[in-house]
């Protein structure tokens, strides 16, 4: 299996620097471990569509630094009959000019199990690659940095859940996708933010019990608990980005913006759910802004999800308060293009492990659609949660 590393918060990419510091719009000389990519008027022939979709967002000075880039990636999907699932919180640049499917976890793995490409890079981090090799096991499944990890996945083990089930038997166990391939094998079904609620309840009625053990986020099992009366066993894992928001930010958000609209990621503490105005899974955040088109907003989960959402609605404004994933800005241009160049890093993983894990993940996918799970804020945490 492909390893994984969790490091700290990246440097600034030098390709962006570059950009912004010179100036160069034109035969912009690129990184040189890129074949000496550059701004030309092919490049931006090919690219100039794709910079209306962006350019809300990204300055002209930035874009010829993205341009060749993005113009050699998406020839390179050609040649290598592939696709790029481009998740949520990816740049706007990834996302909205190199992605072929784009949205949530939810979405991407629906997706991963019915592309009919040969290759599928992840632009994600390494749990969702692993998602994808699950679906598709007959594809080559790519991440393009190894350091793409996730707080969340890292939080718990195989052998923790199945320590887990020997204390709790006869307790049915929901893990978010959020984890490794060894966690869902131990699992009975998986969950996303935005089914979590559906599944949890779904789960406990057709085993015919009061309780769910809801693994490994704390926050979101916390935040599911208070929409259901469902009993839940929660763990203490927690996502880097979103344990670091409080209810002073939300408060300081709301002084300097007046009439802001704030909406919240259930991976976030309740205490901040409890004084937002809305509370729900990327999906249920972008449908929110869609419906109901508030003058400015503010999304309470990983910056580059504003942008990628600002880019479809260019009439909202929209406030950043700016946690990056450190792991998920391990995915660059480059990144991409060296994966898709030499196809590296293939996802491997053991077939007994991926065959038991796809049940988990099949068991979800299941489950009749229903609108992304949106949580009332003001509903309390009750005091029965247990935490394992």
């Amino acid at each position: 299996m492909v390893g994984l590393t969790l490091l700290p918060r990246p440097p600034k990419s030098g390709l962006v620097k570059t950009a912004r510091n010179t100036g160069q719009a034109n035969s912009l000389n690129l990184a040189k471990g890129h074949h000496n990519l550059v701004y030309d008027s092919q490049v931006k022939a090919e690219t100039d569509a794709l910079y209306q979709r962006v350019n809300k967002v990204i300055s002209p000075l930035e874009w010829p630094a993205f341009a060749p880039l993005i113009a050699a990636i998406n020839r390179l999907k050609k040649e290598r009959d592939a696709v790029i699932l481009a998740h949520n919180y990816m740049t706007a640049e990834i996302f909205n000019c190199v992605g072929d499917f784009r949205g949530d976890s939810l979405g991407l793995a629906r997706e991963a199990a019915n592309v009919s490409a040969k290759v599928i890079v992840q632009a994600g981090v390494h749990f969702m690659a692993e998602t994808s090799k699950i679906l598709s096991p007959d594809k080559m499944v790519l991440i393009p940095s190894l350091e793409a990890g996730c707080s969340l996945a890292a939080s718990i083990t195989g052998e923790d859940v199945a320590l887990i089930k020997q204390r709790y038997p006869g307790i049915p166990v929901v893990t978010y996708v959020n984890t490794t391939a060894e966690v869902k094998a131990q699992s009975d079904i998986c969950c996303t933010s935005s089914n979590a609620i559906q599944v949890v309840e779904t789960l406990a009625r057709e085993w015919g019990v009061d309780q769910v053990i809801l693994l490994p986020d704390e926050y979101l099992a916390k935040n599911v608990a208070a929409q259901t009366k469902i009993k839940i066993l929660a763990w203490g894992g927690k996502c880097e980005v979103h344990e670091r928001f409080t209810p002073d930010d939300i408060a300081e958000i709301r002084a300097s913006h007046p009439g802001a609209v704030i909406l919240a990621h259930p991976e976030c503490p309740p205490e901040v759910v409890a004084v937002s105005d809305f509370t729900g899974s990327t999906g249920a955040m972008s449908d929110y802004v869609e419906v109901h088109r508030p003058k400015k907003v503010v999304l309470i989960t990983e910056c580059s999800m504003s942008d990628n959402v600002a880019v479809a609605h260019p009439d909202v404004e929209f406030i950043k308060p700016c946690h990056l994933c450190p792991h998920m800005k391990m995915i660059t241009l480059e990144a991409i293009y060296d994966a898709l160049l030499t196809l590296r890093y293939e996802v491997v993983l053991d077939p007994v492990i991926s065959a038991r894990a796809k049940k988990a993940v099949d068991a979800m996918l299941a489950l009749p659609s229903a609108p992304a799970g949106i949580f009332d804020p003001t509903r309390a945490v009750p005091s029965h949660l247990e935490l394992i």
